[in-house]
């Protein structure tokens, strides 16, 4: 496909008075995520280090997934002059890093990897169809459109050699959705709470403590707001084709309705405790 720049995007349309406080930490923590994929490029490639094909296309991703942190870095900086996407950045991989000397995937094979990368894709597509949908703001509202569109076709990629894999590896329909649903469930990680700290703390406070409150509720708080019903409907489906499972009928019902209903209570929750 044919790939956007920063260029194509009509920052002079930024407005000021659409910002909203909330949305604004988590896309300076997004950006920051986002930015840092050449760590996960590494892993990648040690993972698949003689599957040239997968490799290169990797190595695309990242370039890819790199600017999608820079987009948001320079949102970020409008929306908050105050704010420092290089410094962010800088403090964040100060503090947080991957493991980069394994040399075979955590999830077991290959094909579990695949699975977990599309996952992975599921969550950050639907994440930016839901700031694109709630956002007021015109030119985040481009921005993440774009980068949501980008991360769907991440998906299909990453669907594309899981496929490959998968007639060699076989893994049986339990193994599938046990990664699937593993990897799903890893969404409230260390690395976007060190992400949110370093993004919206330790900017107005060099002598912060990471340890002093749990930052990856912080983030949570913020971002599980964004979400309507069609969002999780459409992530289930996603999820039930990374694990190769029908997208439709009774496991599809029954994980949309109890995700849903998951995510709307602890976002209300979260809300009333502040």
């Amino acid at each position: 496909m044919a790939h956007w720049t920063l260029d194509d995007i009509a920052w002079e349309r930024f407005d000021a008075a659409k910002v909203d406080a909330d949305l604004l930490a988590v896309v300076k923590t997004a950006a920051l995520v986002e930015a840092n994929a050449a760590d996960y490029v590494v892993y990648l490639r040690n993972v698949f280090h003689d599957d040239a094909a997968f490799v290169a296309a990797a190595e695309q991703w990242g370039v890819e997934e790199k600017q999608h942190g820079a987009a948001l870095g320079r949102w970020a900086e409008l929306a908050d002059p105050g704010f420092s996407f290089e410094q962010a950045l800088a403090d964040f991989r100060a503090g947080y890093s991957l493991d980069l000397e394994t040399s075979t995937s955590v999830r077991g094979s290959r094909a579990g990897e695949l699975i977990a990368r599309q996952v992975v894709e599921t969550g950050t597509s639907s994440f930016y169809s839901a700031i694109r949908d709630g956002a007021d703001e015109p030119v985040l509202k481009a921005v993440a459109g774009r980068i949501a569109s980008d991360e769907f076709f991440h998906y299909q990629l990453f669907a594309r050699h899981f496929r490959r894999y998968q007639q060699r590896t076989r893994l049986s329909t339990w193994a599938r959705l046990k990664i699937a649903f593993g990897r799903m469930q890893e969404a409230e990680d260390e690395e976007l709470g060190y992400a949110f700290f370093a993004a919206n703390v330790l900017q107005r406070d060099r002598q912060a403590d990471f340890k002093a409150m749990n930052y990856g509720r912080e983030y949570q708080r913020r971002a599980l707001q964004l979400y309507r019903r069609p969002h999780i409907e459409n992530a289930v489906r996603m999820v039930l084709r990374a694990a190769d499972l029908k997208s439709s009928g009774w496991l599809y019902t029954v994980a949309s309705q109890l995700l849903w209903r998951v995510i709307s209570a602890k976002s209300a929750s979260m809300a009333r405790s502040g």
